[in-house]
């Protein structure tokens, strides 16, 4: 793969290469991965979200489904409607809460659709890390909120407020949180982590992972030697902490993963660790620190025990393809185009098949949701009562 770097590119991989590199000797040759995943992304001024980058859209490194099409996010605003209107039949405040948002896409395409059914927001919150996003995301919802008169107040938190009465939502956020990988030799797991060898980053056996931290997935499956995988406790504190904080509402997140019955599968021999620069995907996850995404597939079992472990009412978890149409995507498409005109309706067809399709985002994506004091909001509901979570629970 031939991909050209300006001169600033190279420098920028460098420097932030030989700050890891400085990190890795510090600790006597051996860097837990999740450490060199972080500073590769989050490095100040130096990572990949916290330096200034074109990351989003057909000039980025990848493309999110809010980018494909705004009638992702006025799909979500079927499930999304009830919980806010029960949110302010109760006095509560109407208001979502959107971690890493990106170009702004979801949150202007959300404003718009529940301006459409006549619904005021009261407040739209976004909690973002890159100061290049944040920017993006304040131009881009501005002017949509100038365009359609709204006064909805859109505020940049620095962290998630406690006791939070409302929506949250979070697009491919859980992928970007650093994990751990680890290797099965000898019949025990093993820290797998970064060293350097010959001024380049290279995989390193560390000592034995607590059996503590292992599943019972990993402690009782038949692997086969040299098998790869990610543990994700960083992901998993994450998940702890938005359950804690939401008192009454929704959290709702799309990502790629599997339950754990398929990421621990025998067969599955490689860990899924993923890095991403200019629409390339990139199996090596040491190339251009700084200059690409890394991603690793999100464990959704674990994520949902973590949330259970917060006393959150119930979970849900589906594919996108499958929550979409329950959404009524397919309806909101006709809403907005017709299908006699092809120069009109064929980029929307195009965008659904991609948002639908099986062998694109539509089973790789899921849609993880899970509700706290949502009774009380919404008599007589259950989480899989709302429209998109209507269906089989696939944990």
């Amino acid at each position: 793969m031939d991909i050209t770097l300006t001169s600033l590119e190279t420098e920028h991989s460098a420097l932030l290469k030989a700050k890891i590199a400085a990190q890795i000797a510090s600790q006597g040759g051996w860097l837990p991965f999740s450490r060199y995943m972080e500073m590769a992304l989050y490095e100040p001024g130096m990572g990949y979200y916290s330096a200034g980058a074109h990351k989003l859209g057909a000039g980025g490194d990848f493309t999110t489904a809010p980018e494909l099409s705004p009638l992702f996010g006025a799909a979500i605003c079927s499930t999304l409607l009830p919980v806010l209107e029960g949110l302010q039949e109760k006095g509560l405040p109407a208001q979502i809460l959107e971690f890493g948002a990106g170009t702004g896409k979801l949150a202007t395409s959300i404003l718009t659709r529940l301006n459409d059914l006549g619904f005021n927001l009261d407040r739209y919150n976004i909690i973002e890390i890159s100061p290049n996003l944040a920017q993006r995301q304040q131009e881009k919802i501005g002017d949509t909120i100038q365009q359609l008169t709204l006064h909805t107040p859109c505020n940049w938190l620095a962290e998630l407020p406690e006791n939070f009465k409302g929506v949250i939502l979070a697009n491919e956020v859980i992928d970007g949180i650093p994990c751990d990988t680890i290797i099965y030799q000898n019949g025990f797991w093993y820290w797998y982590g970064v060293g350097l060898e010959d001024d380049k980053f290279i995989w390193k056996i560390g000592a034995p992972v607590e059996q503590a931290l292992l599943s019972e997935s990993l402690l009782t499956g038949n692997f086969s030697e040299g098998y790869i995988t990610e543990l994700h406790a960083s992901a998993n504190a994450w998940m702890r902490q938005i359950a804690k904080h939401l008192d009454t509402g929704l959290f709702l997140t799309f990502d790629y993963g599997f339950p754990e019955s398929e990421y621990y599968h025998p067969q599955r021999l490689e860990d899924t660790l993923m890095a991403h620069h200019r629409h390339h995907a990139i199996q090596d996850p040491f190339h251009l620190p700084g200059l690409c995404d890394l991603t690793t597939h999100v464990g959704w079992s674990q994520i949902a025990r973590s949330a259970l472990a917060e006393n959150v009412d119930d979970v849900y978890l589906t594919n996108q393809a499958a929550y979409l149409l329950d959404a009524g995507i397919g309806d909101i498409a006709l809403e907005i185009g017709d299908p006699s005109d092809p120069e009109t309706f064929l980029p929307i067809s195009n965008s659904l098949q991609k948002l639908l399709s099986e062998a694109e985002m539509g089973e790789l994506f899921k849609a993880f949701a899970f509700s706290k004091n949502l009774e009380s909001l919404l008599p007589g509901y259950t989480l899989e009562d709302l429209p998109g979570l209507r269906g089989r629970n696939r944990l």
